[in-house]
């Protein structure tokens, strides 16, 4: 445990505040001196959690460059240099730079590191020093430094408290808790949980109300936040499923690229052609097996995919989160905030007369009703301002306030009537607050607190136009209403007041009982959709907390996230599961490890897990996860940093959204690369089948490079740009596992560029031997034919099942401008003589325009005429899939 820094085997939290001051060597009143801490600082070092370093730029550069595609392009970029073609190199090398040189800058973006952590730490504390008071930098604590704090204060190191005052800390960022946590200097278990832990302190939480005084005991990393920090660090995500994708599938084209080109060339060689030849030719085949736009493109789609998404409050960090999130199977949420508004409200109140609903319109409160707020609002350290979620003070507290203002009950109009006089401090070993107020010659008491200490200190009750003296039977009964209330996931507390002669008069004496608050943290009105969207998506929603079972089950049931009769699993249970989290649909007062423990135990299950978070705590899961989802409103430096995504708006429903770009931009990629690999596998047919017969290469490899880089971009860019199917989010997630492209896409990719393929041949040869062309005019018409043999195959990349005129690729502007400029970018080098004499391009004829036209449209009615006869025969339902 972080708080055995230096306090011996024992921790501070277990041992009486005299020994924790007794073992650090320093006084109460008195502190360290300065000569002391110096040696402790020696000892110990800063007050500081250490930071990992942010990868630099060449680390990225090189990064960028460790590729299969790289290698390969830059061997047949040395080759062409080599044999003296130094446009072809030029080109290639062009190529390169600019692939890289995408690459690298988003990327450079995207490196992040856990500074956060580092942030937490850079405050002041108020310290005593050779007996005074000082105001040091919080990294100059060490261990035995008396540290003073009051509300509003952030803890800057772990604290064994010596002394509280109505002390309460939000440790919601650390334990997860929704609610301030009351502190006190009693010594608690040895074996208590963090979130129990009331003795102590931690630093990075806040301290909401009261003052105290107590010992550091741990400094930096020996913190439960330094603890946090080093599962952080500990919790190193792999790679994506697009990126694991992407890089098995250029290693296939690497691999396949260079053994047809071996092939090739032995079989050239063996028949008695010229070396060089064939070097040329494998340099051709490498530069038309290679896609070039694939980089570029999935990058730029990637990058929309986070501008989207920006747009809708949902912020990228990392490229391929935006991939991932379409993988999505599992998403593992916190509560508070994220499935709740993280605003404390009445939801009911119990009197003697029955039980008031505050969440129902219209409801008006009864004269019961009405003197129960007005003690919860007299009795009460909270402000409101004039519009929503203005106010200083304990939520609870601010709670209890706008309920009585929407009774009419306003705290400073009361208090005018009923002035303030005394203040009794809410006290733990009381479990109550009190505050006095003149009322004429004589004195109003109005207390509240828990509803067990508020009975025991009450000997009458409220019923009919008097008071009735509390007998065990209505005792029984309100302990009842006190166990529906916590059944149902809020906070109780009890109300009573008593009138009195003397400001001076105990407060927690002959008490008249009021009745009951029931109190929640209610849930967002657009979770229960977003979970049923979610369901109807195939994907878990599952409950990952801090907070107590009962209430966790409160929420889980309003958002419809679990069933009435599903199980809750509690912190630490986890271990005991030998088949892991199962169906569990909520965990309970779980812990930081526990967290990252679940993360990991749903991956290694398969799945792919989305995990949201806003506290320190959930730093080390979000990083694990294969998306890590951080609050942006109230989310902390920590969380941010770890997560591949931040919610601006905090909403749970902004993550559907996400998933549901992320699932188009899955179906919009492996529809380009289809497009790209049928393109560049017909251009390694063309040079294949024309080195295997002896004809000359009826492409040029700069041809190839022009097609590849220029006109195969646009349109692979324009499918990239599709909006998706409307019914998207009815589809379950594909599995993990599956690759970009399966079977069913190869045979057809295979089979599109077998198409053009042949048109290009039958354009060669009707080119050739029937309009007796010469040889500049025979080339541009078998490169012109195969270029926009491309750019109609753009038209077969429609969803399977889809309507063959009114589909989701003709319904895309994008493709019909990329046809435009395409168009323009093959016609005009033809007739622009230096870049024709650079391509080896020649003007053609209106005959030769018939041809090219003919020939490349071919393909394209042959894949439709087919689709629409298997369609009639055998309806298929769409899928997303190229047809």
């Amino acid at each position: 445990m972080a708080e055995r820094q230096a306090t011996g085997t024992k921790p501070a939290h277990a041992l009486p505040a005299a020994e924790v001051l007794t073992r650090f060597g320093t006084a109460l009143r008195e502190g360290l001196t300065d000569a002391e801490a110096q040696r402790r600082r020696a000892r110990f070092g800063p007050n500081m959690i250490p930071a990992k370093e942010r990868a630099g730029a060449f680390t990225l550069l090189l990064h960028q460059l460790a590729s299969p595609v790289v290698y390969l392009l830059a061997a047949a970029g040395g080759l062409s240099l080599y044999f003296g073609d130094w446009r072809e190199a030029a080109a290639v090398m062009a190529v390169l730079v600019v692939n890289t040189g995408v690459g690298f800058f988003t990327e450079l973006r995207a490196a992040r590191s856990v500074e956060g952590l580092r942030a937490l730490g850079t405050r002041s504390a108020r310290v005593r020093r050779d007996g005074h008071p000082r105001v040091l930098a919080a990294a100059d604590l060490v261990p035995g430094d008396i540290v003073l704090v009051e509300g509003g204060d952030a803890v800057p190191a772990d604290i064994r408290l010596v002394e509280a005052s109505n002390l309460s800390a939000d440790e919601s960022t650390l334990t997860g808790e929704s609610m301030p946590v009351e502190k006190a200097a009693e010594p608690v278990a040895a074996d208590a949980r963090l979130a129990e832990r009331s003795s102590m302190l931690f630093r990075g939480t806040l301290v909401t109300r009261g003052s105290g005084a107590g010992v550091v005991v741990a400094t930096g990393s020996g913190t439960e936040l330094g603890a946090v920090s080093r599962l952080v660090e500990q919790a190193e995500p792999d790679s994506s499923p697009l990126e694991r994708h992407l890089e098995r599938l250029s290693g296939q084209m690497v691999w396949a690229v260079l053994g047809v080109a071996v092939l090739l060339a032995a079989l050239g060689v063996a028949t008695g052609k010229d070396l060089r030849l064939m070097t040329e030719a494998g340099i051709a085949l490498a530069v038309a097996a290679i896609p070039e736009g694939l980089p570029i493109v999935a990058t730029l789609t990637l990058a929309r995919g986070m501008w989207r998404m920006a747009r809708r409050n949902a912020l990228i960090e990392r490229l391929s989160a935006v991939e991932t999130l379409g993988a999505t199977t599992v998403i593992l949420t916190d509560k508070t905030g994220t499935l709740t508004e993280n605003r404390m409200t009445v939801q009911r109140l119990v009197l003697s007369s029955g039980e008031l609903d505050l969440t129902e319109r219209g409801s008006d409160a009864s004269p019961e009703a009405e003197r129960l707020l007005r003690v919860a609002v007299l009795c009460n350290d909270a402000s409101l301002g004039q519009g929503p979620g203005e106010g200083s003070g304990d939520p609870m507290e601010q709670a209890l306030l706008r309920a009585g203002r929407v009774a009419g009950l306003e705290r400073a109009e009361i208090v005018r009537d009923l002035p303030l006089v005394r203040k009794h401090a809410f006290d733990v070993a009381t479990r109550m607050m009190a505050t006095v107020h003149a009322s004429g010659r004589r004195f109003v008491v109005a207390v509240k607190g828990a509803p067990e200490a508020v009975l025991a200190a009450s000997r009458h009750t409220i019923g009919g136009e008097h008071d009735r003296p509390l007998d065990d039977v209505t005792r029984d009964l309100w302990r009842r209403r006190v166990e529906d209330l916590g059944a149902r996931g809020l906070r109780v507390i009890a109300c009573a007041e008593k009138t009195v002669d003397e400001a001076g008069a105990p407060p927690f004496e002959e008490l008249t009982f009021l009745g009951l608050v029931g109190l929640e943290d209610p849930a967002r009105e657009d979770v229960p959709e977003a979970v049923a969207a979610c369901r109807d998506a195939g994907i878990r929603v599952v409950m990952v907390t801090g907070d107590h079972a009962v209430t966790a089950r409160s929420i889980a049931l309003a958002v419809g996230l679990a069933g009435s009769g599903d199980r809750i699993a509690e912190g630490g249970s986890l271990a005991g599961m030998p088949d892991g989290p199962g169906d569990i649909a909520v965990f309970a007062r779980v812990s930081p490890a526990e967290k990252l423990a679940l993360v990991r135990a749903y991956q290694e299950r398969g799945e792919v897990v989305a995990m949201t978070g806003d506290g320190v705590n959930d730093a080390p899961a979000l990083k694990q996860a294969d998306i890590g989802v951080a609050m942006g409103r109230r989310g902390t430096d920590v969380a941010r940093e770890a997560a591949a995504m931040v919610l601006l708006d905090d909403a749970f429903p902004t993550i559907v959204g996400a998933i549901r770009e992320g699932r188009v931009i899955f179906d919009n990629i492996r529809r380009f690369v289809a497009y790209l690999l049928a393109c560049n596998l017909s251009e390694v047919m063309v040079v294949g089948l024309a080195v295997l017969s002896a004809l000359p290469l009826p492409i040029l490899p700069l041809q190839i490079l022009y097609l590849n880089v220029v006109t195969d971009v646009f349109p692979a860019f324009a499918l990239a740009m599709g909006e998706g199917q409307d019914d998207i989010l009815a589809r379950p997630p594909r599995d993990p596992k599956e690759p970009i492209l399966g079977r069913p896409q190869w045979v057809r990719i295979i089979l599109h560029a077998a198409g053009m393929t042949a048109a290009t041949f039958g354009g060669l040869a009707v080119a050739e031997f029937w309009l007796d062309l010469d040889r500049a005019s025979v080339v541009t018409v078998t490169f012109l034919t195969l270029a926009f043999a491309q750019l109609w195959q753009v038209f077969n990349m429609r969803a399977s099942g889809s309507k063959p005129f009114r589909n989701e690729v003709t319904r895309n502007p994008w493709v019909w401008a990329a046809l435009l400029l395409c168009t323009a970018l093959l016609v005009g080098p033809a007739y622009l003589s230096a870049v024709a004499a650079v391509l080896g391009l020649a003007p053609l004829d209106w005959i030769g325009w018939t041809l090219v036209l003919s020939a490349s449209l071919a393909p394209l009615a042959v894949v439709q005429l087919r689709t629409l006869i298997v369609g009639a025969l055998k309806p298929s339902v769409c899928d997303g899939r190229p047809a």
